[in-house]
C-alpha cells in the first residue's frame, strides 16, 4: 500500500506556525520538553514539539503487512511520541520490508555534537530499520541500520558540515516478519539536532517575477528578525525557490536575487553580526505540483533556516 499524508500547509501558514510554538512568543526561543521513549525512559528535545517530523511523504507497506488497518496508518508516526502500550495504539507498522518517508515542515535536521535524531520504535518486539536522510527528497544519504527501541542516531559520519535535511526514510530490514504486526513499529521521529524553518510566501514579499521587496513585506520580515534575535549567535540560511514556469536559468537567477534581498533586509534591521548564507534553488525543490495555480503559488517561497549556536545536550 502506498499513501501520502494530508496536504502541506501553505508557506504563509508555516510562517504563522513558526511563531506559535507552545511555551514561546514572538522573539522568544521555544522551551524544550521531555518525551517518553516508549521503554520507561525519556528523551529531551530542545525545540519541544517542533522537533518532530510532521508530514508523511510516502508509505509503502511491506508484505506481509499489519493485520489491523489502524496499524497501517502512517500518520501515526507524525508528531510527538504517543504510543499506548496497553491498547497497542499510536504507531504505524511498516510491514516486512516496508518503507516510510517523513518530512520536517517547520524545522530541519542538522548535525550537532552528539545524537542528532531519535527514532521511536515501539511495540512488543524490537525490529531494526535502515535509515536514510535527504535535503530535497531526491538525493539520499544512507546513515545505516538502527537497532530499534530508543535509537539515538549521530549523523556526523555521513554528512558534510552545514547540510540541512528535511526528509527521513526508514526501511524495515525483514528481521521479524511474523505475527499481527510484522516489521518495525514507528511511533515518532524527532530531531535533537534541530533548526527552525520559516517559509515565506513569495507573494507576500515580491511582485510577480520581481526581486525588489514590496512595502508590505516589512511586517513579515520584522517577525523573522525577532525570531532570529531569540537565538544569539545563530547562523541563518536564506533560500529562494520558484515555480517551474519559465527557463531554468531565469528561475535560478530570480531565486538567488530574492534570497539576497531577504538577507539584506534582515542584516540591515538588527542582524548585522549574524552569519548568513544565501542559496537559490530555482524550481528544483518543489513542495507541491507545478500543474495547478495553487501548487505553483506554494512553490514560490523563501525559506529561512535558523540554526542555534549550540543545542542543549539530551538528558
Amino acid at each position: 500500500m502506498k499513501t501520502s499524508s494530508r496536504r502541506l500547509p501553505s508557506p504563509l501558514i508555516v510562517l504563522l506556525a513558526a511563531f506559535a510554538t507552545a511555551g514561546s512568543a514572538p522573539g522568544q526561543a521555544p522551551s524544550g520538553a521531555d518525551y517518553p521513549d516508549g521503554h520507561g525512559g525519556k528523551v529531551h528535545f530542545p525545540l519541544g514539539e517542533r522537533s518532530f517530523a510532521d508530514e508523511v511523504v510516502s508509505f509503502d507497506s511491506g508484505r506481509p503487512a499489519a493485520r489491523r488497518p489502524a496499524d497501517r496508518d502512517p500518520r501515526q508516526a507524525m508528531g510527538i511520541p504517543d504510543y499506548d502500550s496497553r491498547r497497542r495504539a499510536g504507531s504505524v507498522t511498516l510491514g516486512c520490508g516496508g518503507e516510510l518517508t517523513l518530512r520536517f515542515v517547520d524545522n530541519a535536521l542538522v548535525d550537532v555534537p552528539g545524537p542528532d535524531l531519535y527514532v521511536f520504535e515501539v511495540g512488543p518486539d524490537i525490529e531494526p530499520t535502515d535509515l536514510s536522510i535527504s535535503e530535497d527528497g531526491k538525493e539520499w544519504i544512507r546513515v545505516g541500520g538502527i537497532s530499534g527501541g530508543r535509537a539515538d542516531v549521530d549523523i556526523a559520519a555521513s554528512v558534510r558540515p552545514g547540510q540541512i535535511f528535511h526528509y527521513v526514510r526508514l526501511t524495515d530490514l525483514k528481521r521479524a516478519c511474523g505475527g499481527a504486526t510484522p516489521g518495525a513499529d514507528i511511533d515518532a521521529v524527532g530531531a535533537i539536532g534541530s533548526a527552525l524553518l520559516i517559509s515565506l510566501d513569495s507573494a507576500v514579499l515580491f511582485d510577480f517575477e520581481k526581486y525588489a521587496l514590496k512595502a508590505d513585506a516589512q511586517g513579515a520580515l520584522d517577525k523573522v528578525v525577532a525570531q532570529i534575535q531569540a537565538y544569539p549567535g545563530a547562523s541563518v540560511a536564506v533560500a529562494g525557490h520558484t515555480d517551474a514556469v519559465g527557463t531554468a536559468a531565469v528561475n535560478q537567477k530570480l531565486s538567488e536575487n530574492r534570497a539576497g534581498a531577504v538577507r539584506d533586509y534582515l542584516r540591515g534591521h538588527g542582524l548585522a553580526q549574524t552569519r548568513f548564507e544565501t542559496r537559490g534553488y530555482g524550481a528544483a525543490r518543489p513542495v507541491a505540483g507545478n500543474d495547478t495555480d495553487e501548487g505553483r503559488a506554494r512553490n514560490r517561497r523563501v525559506e529561512i533556516v535558523i540554526t542555534p549556536a549550540a543545542a542543549a545536550a539530551p538528558r
